[in-house]
Parts: structure tokens; C-alpha cells; sequence
């Protein structure tokens, strides 16, 4: 698959720029122009970036409201719009989509929030988004094993306790991952643009409005930089570089309580990361 990210070279170049001067701006005033020039600016193959109103979910309390409702913690991705919609990700889409979750969830129970880990955590086993699970369980999927790590949740159970399952959980996706056909440059933009879809959603007027979204953003960059090992030449190099520098926005576990980067500097860095993807074509 030849790698053809939306934007080229040269508008990319632009969109970064024209960014990079709104968060020099900084303030809330930064962050609201970021609506309107980050958005139309950085856009991958996920599809049309998602600029839903994130509500006013307050971020003290965990802001898991805003998403369709799964019964087992709230999950609405799975139909939540074009670019999150089962039926039109292909699989290697649909399998770094899942990896993301997965790893927000990880990091989450680690850093000793079972609470908040859950809803992604469940993720790979939950019935309402089976659609996303097509296709993976000829790869090797170990849904018996995301059955155990939700029943740990539920039981309270810590972290350190089943550290060799999340570790396997972990190793089983990548694994799957490393079976599915795919070009990395392209999964890797495709979890750039959702990145900003999500974090958009998450983080309104410098507070965390919808915690899980924030998560789950936090969860594609940690993906993202798994596929990147598999970029080669300095071009490949430079994009781990920039994915380095993004994942530096979140604290080591997006807990709904941290104090999340202005949307107009993670959007600005996703641009940078797009900006390295376009020498790889």
C-alpha cells in the first residue's frame, strides 16, 4: 500500500505554522482560534475531524458523559461518526483502534485507577461493538483473556496482582497487529487524525471535559509509536522523534484529574508528526 496522507508536504508545512502562531498566542484565546485553523488544517485518512460539542461534562468527575452508552462503562466509538464506524475501518484500522483503548486502560490500571480503566478495558470484549472485533479472531485474538483482566476489575483486584496478564494482553494485540496487512505510515496518520478527534472532544477551555476521550487519545499516541518502530530511514527516525515529543503532553497515565496540554499545542504537534509521515511517500 503506497502511503498518501492528505496533506502534502507543503500545506502541511502551512497548517503547522499557522499553529504553531496560535499557541504562541496562548490563553484561552489560543485554544478557541485553534478550533477554527488546527481543525481545518490537520486531517488524516480517519476521515472529516470531529468537532461535536464536547457538552459540559465537568472534569471532576471523570467527564464520562457525552459518549453512546454500552452498558459496561459507556463506550460510543464504535458508532460515534464516519471515521469510528466498524463497518468502513478496515482491519488494520480497526485492530490499532482496539490497541488504543487497550493501552489506555493499561496505564490507567497501573497507575491504580481500576475505576477509570475499565470502560477501556472492556473494550475488546464488549458485545455492543462485536462489528470492530470482525475478522481479528482468526489473528489469534485471546478474548478469554480480556474476559479474566474485566473480571480482576470488577473484583477489585490490583494491577501488580495480574501484571503477567496485562503484560499478555498487551503482547496478544501486538502480535495480531503484527499478522494484519498494513502500512504503518498510513495506521500511524490514521491514529494521528483520531487523535485530535478525540482530544478535541476531551479537552474544552484548558480542563478535561470528557476524561475518556482525553484517555483514549493518550492511548492512539502510545499505539501510534509501536507501528512507528516499523518506519525506516531518517524519515522514520524523525517521526518516532515528533511521536516522542507528543506523548510528552500527557503525564505517564491520563488520570481524569490531570492537567491536560492546550488542544492548540497537541494539535500543532500532530501536525509535526504528519509533517515527517509525508517524506515516507
Amino acid at each position: 500500500m503506497t502511503f498518501t496522507p492528505r496533506l502534502m508536504r507543503l500545506g502541511l508545512t502551512a497548517a503547522l505554522l499557522g499553529t504553531t502562531s496560535l499557541a504562541a498566542c496562548g490563553g484561552e484565546a489560543g485554544e478557541a482560534a485553534d478550533g477554527e485553523a488546527g481543525e481545518a488544517a490537520v486531517v488524516s485518512d480517519a476521515g472529516e475531524t470531529d468537532t461535536a460539542d464536547a457538552g459540559t461534562t465537568s472534569s471532576s468527575d471523570a467527564g464520562y458523559s457525552g459518549e453512546m452508552g454500552e452498558g459496561e462503562g459507556g463506550e460510543g466509538e464504535g458508532a460515534g461518526g464516519p471515521s469510528h464506524d466498524p463497518a468502513t475501518m478496515p482491519r488494520q484500522n480497526r485492530l490499532a483502534f482496539m490497541r488504543g483503548h487497550v493501552e489506555a486502560g493499561l496505564a490507567l490500571y497501573r497507575a491504580g485507577a481500576p475505576d477509570q480503566a475499565a470502560r477501556h478495558l472492556l473494550h475488546p470484549v464488549s458485545e455492543t461493538l462485536a462489528a470492530e472485533r470482525d475478522g481479528l479472531d482468526e489473528l489469534g485474538f485471546k478474548s478469554d483473556l480480556f474476559v479474566e483482566i474485566s473480571k480482576a476489575l470488577d473484583e477489585g483486584t490490583s494491577s501488580e496482582e495480574i501484571e503477567d496478564k496485562l503484560t499478555e494482553a498487551e503482547d496478544n494485540l501486538s502480535m495480531m497487529a503484527g499478522k494484519v496487512d498494513g502500512n504503518p505510515a498510513d495506521i500511524v496518520d490514521f491514529l494521528m487524525g483520531t487523535t485530535l478527534e478525540e482530544y478535541r472532544i476531551g479537552v474544552s477551555d484548558g480542563e478535561i471535559v470528557n476524561a475518556g476521550e482525553y484517555q483514549d487519545a493518550f492511548g492512539f499516541v502510545t499505539v501510534a509509536m509501536d507501528y512507528a518502530e516499523d518506519l525506516e530511514g531518517d524519515a522514520g527516525e524523525s517521526v518516532r522523534t515528533e511521536l516522542k515529543r507528543l506523548i510528552g503532553l500527557w503525564p505517564e497515565a491520563p488520570l481524569a484529574d490531570s492537567t491536560p496540554a492546550p488542544v492548540n499545542e497537541v494539535a500543532s504537534q500532530i501536525a509535526r508528526v504528519q509533517l515527517e509521515l509525508s517524506a515516507l511517500q
